[in-house]
C-alpha cells in the first residue's frame, strides 16, 4: 500500500514539472503608446470674436453737439484679447473766450466762436485679462491702445482786437485734412449675461496726442480723443457685445 501511495506521488510530482517546462510564460502585451495633443496650441486658438458697440456714442447722438457711433471688435488668445474699435465722430460746439492758435507766436482771444469736426477714428491694441479661472471667461482687464484719426474741422470766431479803437468782426478759418495718433492705457469688466449677448464698459486714459495737416490753426478736437489740448484726456465706453463662437481644433484621438 505504502509502495502504491509512493509510485502515485512520483507520477504527480513528475507531471507537474513537465507541464512547467512546456509551458511558456504568457508574454506581456505592450501598454498603448499615448500621443501629447498639442496644447499649447490649442491654448492660443481664438475661440470666438465679439463683436459690439458703444451705447454712449448712440446717446449723445440725440444731442445736437455731438454725432458719432463706435464699433468694438475682440478675439481671444488665452489670457491676450486682440481689440480694434472703430468710430464716426462730428461735433458742434461753441466756445466762449478761447484761444485759437493760427502760429506759436499768434495767441489771440477769441470773445466766442463756433466749432465743428467731422472724422473717423481707428484704435488697435490688446487686453490681459485676470479672471483665469473663470469657465465663462468673464473679464477683468488692463489694455494698451494706439488710435489713429483723420478729420477736417472749421471754426467760425469773433475776432476781438488788441486795441479798442478797433471794432470786433467774425472770421472763418479751416482745416481740411488733419491726421493725428495718441496713446491709452485702458482698464474695464466684460460679462456674459445670456447666452452670446455680453455687457461690459471700457475706461480710456488717454495721453501722447499729435496732429499734423493743420495748416490754418492749431487741431482742436481729435475725433476718438477729444481736446487736444486737454493731456492727459479721459474717455468712458459702456458697450453691447454678442459674441460669435468658433467651433475647437479638433484634438488627436489618444490610442
Amino acid at each position: 500500500m505504502f509502495r502504491y501511495f509512493f509510485s502515485s506521488l512520483l507520477i504527480l510530482l513528475f507531471s507537474i514539472s513537465l507541464r512547467a517546462q512546456t509551458t511558456t510564460p504568457a508574454e506581456e502585451t505592450p501598454s498603448p503608446k499615448r500621443i501629447k495633443v498639442d496644447t499649447v496650441k490649442n491654448k492660443y486658438f481664438p475661440t470666438g470674436l465679439r463683436v459690439g458697440t458703444d451705447v454712449i456714442s448712440l446717446v449723445r447722438g440725440g444731442d445736437h453737439s455731438f454725432k458719432g457711433w463706435e464699433l468694438n471688435f475682440d478675439t481671444d488668445l488665452s489670457r491676450y484679447y486682440f481689440t480694434v474699435d472703430y468710430g464716426y465722430w462730428a461735433t458742434n460746439q461753441s466756445l466762449d473766450n478761447f484761444q485759437l492758435i493760427t502760429s506759436p507766436a499768434n495767441p489771440i482771444l477769441r470773445t466766442s466762436g463756433q466749432y465743428k469736426n467731422d472724422g473717423y477714428y481707428l484704435r488697435i491694441g490688446a487686453d490681459v485679462n485676470f479672471l483665469l479661472k473663470d469657465p465663462e471667461k468673464n473679464m477683468f482687464f488692463l489694455g494698451l491702445r494706439y488710435g489713429l484719426a483723420t478729420f477736417s474741422e472749421s471754426v467760425q470766431y469773433t475776432n476781438q482786437p488788441t486795441y479798442p479803437i478797433f471794432q470786433p468782426f467774425s472770421q472763418s478759418l479751416s482745416n481740411g485734412n488733419v491726421s493725428g495718433s495718441w496713446l491709452e492705457v485702458t482698464t474695464g469688466l466684460r460679462i456674459k449675461v445670456y447666452k452670446e449677448f455680453w455687457m461690459g464698459y471700457t475706461a480710456h486714459l488717454k495721453f501722447a496726442p499729435s496732429t499734423s495737416g493743420a495748416t490754418n490753426f492749431n487741431a482742436y478736437d481729435m475725433p476718438g480723443y477729444g481736446i487736444i489740448e486737454e493731456a492727459p484726456y479721459w474717455g468712458f465706453n459702456y458697450q453691447l457685445f454678442w459674441r460669435f463662437a468658433w467651433k475647437k481644433p479638433a484634438k488627436k484621438n489618444k490610442l
